[in-house]
């Protein structure tokens, strides 16, 4: 299982500084998401050319507000500015968010995605499309240079219809709040079953969660619940840790001495992830320590 960071900031040269350091500790790859400040598909494409020897990812970008054929556009300008070492992850965000916030439909989430798939993945992958569907109707060809591969793509999926659609038609799932009973329980076995029924590759199981490494477990968890509040609300989230049997996200944290987060950590592997991720968290002499476990099991 490879280890990869959870990386951010509130400004480009801030995204490019955490990912000099994640390049210097050794970590092979990192992820930004996409919330409220900055562009996470511009960021990894800045931070990506300007850390060559890291591999940068979204984690993830809503479908609802981009076009997929925009959203293509831009996934294939970062995997060009970086190489081939861009990975686009997308997802459905909320309905709180896309409604509300965005003034959007969030009608059908799943059959959305059906639809924005089959018009984003011809045009990564072919470099064009012809589909007539009930939201989208899109004829259009997408220029490319360099590698005509495009970039793997990932998707936010923890429903069992997501789940299904994920093994199916992308290279795998990203994660957030998201324990090792639910990912060995309900994540991989799911996805994995999709996708031997669609004839295709063993799917990715990408999860974050939050990583402490610390003397003091409760006041981490503690932090946990305050610092991720929002999570242990939103339905998506809260329906993943009341599979975990997690009261909020301090339960699905990863936190305690050396020892003790090795061994979490271990047991997300053994649950069927493939690439872990870490959201490390707390006061600077504990991120500092955090950063020294995952530098030594990257």
């Amino acid at each position: 299982m490879d280890i990869a960071l959870n990386i951010g900031g509130s400004t480009v040269d801030e995204v490019v500084r955490n990912a000099e350091s994640a390049a210097a500790n050794g970590f092979r790859s990192a992820w930004i998401a996409n919330i409220f400040g900055i562009d996470a598909i511009t960021a990894c494409a800045v931070a990506g050319r300007a850390v060559p020897e890291l591999t940068l990812g979204t984690a993830v970008v809503p479908t609802f507000p981009r076009h997929p054929h925009a959203m293509a556009q831009q996934a294939m300008t970062a995997w060009d500015a970086t190489a081939g070492r861009f990975q686009l992850g997308i997802g459905l965000s909320h309905q709180i968010v896309i409604e509300s916030m965005f003034g959007l439909s969030f009608d059908k989430p799943a059959a959305h995605m059906r639809e924005y798939l089959a018009v984003l993945l011809p045009l990564l992958r072919e470099g064009n499309v012809s589909y007539d569907g009930e939201r989208y109707k899109v004829h259009a060809p997408l220029e490319r240079a360099g590698d005509p591969a495009g970039p793997p793509v990932l998707l936010a999926a923890m429903a069992p219809a997501m789940l299904r659609l994920c093994g199916e038609e992308a290279d795998g799932t990203i994660l957030w709040m998201t324990g090792p009973r639910t990912v060995g329980d309900h994540v991989a076995p799911r996805l994995t079953a999709a996708a031997e029924a669609a004839g295709r590759p063993a799917p990715r199981v990408v999860a974050t969660l939050p990583v402490a490494v610390t003397d003091d477990p409760d006041g981490a968890r503690a932090l946990a619940e305050s610092v991720f509040q929002v999570y242990g609300s939103l339905p998506s989230y809260r329906a993943m840790l009341d599979r975990e049997g997690a009261a909020g996200p301090g339960d699905v944290a990863i936190v305690g001495d050396e020892a003790a987060v090795v061994a979490g950590i271990r047991s997300m592997e053994d649950a069927g992830t493939t690439e872990f991720v870490a959201a490390v968290y707390g006061d600077a002499d504990t991120m500092a320590r955090t950063t020294d476990l995952l530098t030594g099991l990257r």
